[in-house]
């Protein structure tokens, strides 16, 4: 095969990631020697430092000289996710609205949810209002109904933080009721577990299959972790799979 040192350097990531010590070495080879990539020492020490400490005796021997200084952890590193949850591309109309949208990403945090879920949730429903309130008294950022409010112990509805925490708690108990599946659980936050389960499946309600569309172009990954000790599985949830499955979707 003809030599691709961009797409090497993602093979070589992706095996660096897994552990493997051989690929380390070589990713630290080409930043070392500008092969590739552009040249960085302190990224090159980084991984024949850690191919080093799984015992690979020429990463050992080139740390050395490589300097003292040795890069943070190279995004190619990361999870995927995390880069996901780290990257803010979303516009913004004032500050007050990026100080919001940092209540909810550190929140989310907290409540075990990835922030981008959480912040793409929130734009979705209100705008990052915190005094919106929908033709179905939903109130707040998270557009919580009286009903969810309740039962997630909000008071204040209209207060900022509270409404945060009992959208994301509500969230968080979805993520484990539809174990991680994230589309059944923004059409049950939009519909109602009740519909999702109803249906065994997204609900045919044109504004709840616009409104996932809406969270997976935001988040874009079909599951996520999720905390099993929250609640029990959806009674329904192995239809919906196997229903699912039958489709072929």
């Amino acid at each position: 095969m003809a030599r691709n040192p961009a797409e090497a350097v993602k093979l070589y990531c992706q095996g660096a990631r897994n552990g493997d010590a051989e690929s380390m070495y070589r990713l630290g080879w080409m930043y070392a020697m500008g092969r590739g990539v552009q040249r960085d020492d302190p990224v090159a020490a980084y991984f024949f430092a850690k191919a080093a400490e799984l015992g690979h005796p020429q990463s050992r021997n080139l740390l050395p000289r490589m300097g003292t200084a040795i890069a943070d952890t190279p995004d190619c590193m990361r999870d995927p996710r995390e880069l996901a949850d780290a990257a803010d591309d979303f516009v913004y109309t004032s500050e007050a609205q990026r100080r919001l949208a940092d209540l909810v990403k550190r929140l989310a945090i907290e409540y075990g949810v990835a922030p981008r879920l959480a912040l793409t949730l929130a734009r979705t429903e209100s705008g990052l209002n915190p005094r919106a309130v929908s033709i179905k008294n939903a109130q707040g950022l998270m557009q919580l109904i009286p009903e969810t409010a309740v039962r997630f112990n909000v008071r204040k509805p209209l207060d900022p933080e509270q409404n945060v925490r009992g959208g994301l708690a509500y969230l968080r108990w979805l993520l484990a009721y539809y174990r991680g599946d994230v589309r059944l659980v923004a059409a049950a936050y939009n519909a109602g577990e009740g519909a999702v389960n109803r249906y065994r499946g997204i609900p045919p309600y044109p504004e709840t299959r616009a409104y996932v569309k809406s969270i997976m172009a935001g988040y874009t990954y079909e599951t996520h972790p999720f905390d099993g000790s929250v609640t029990e599985p959806s009674p329904e949830l192995e239809k919906i799979i196997s229903r699912r499955q039958r489709k072929g979707s």
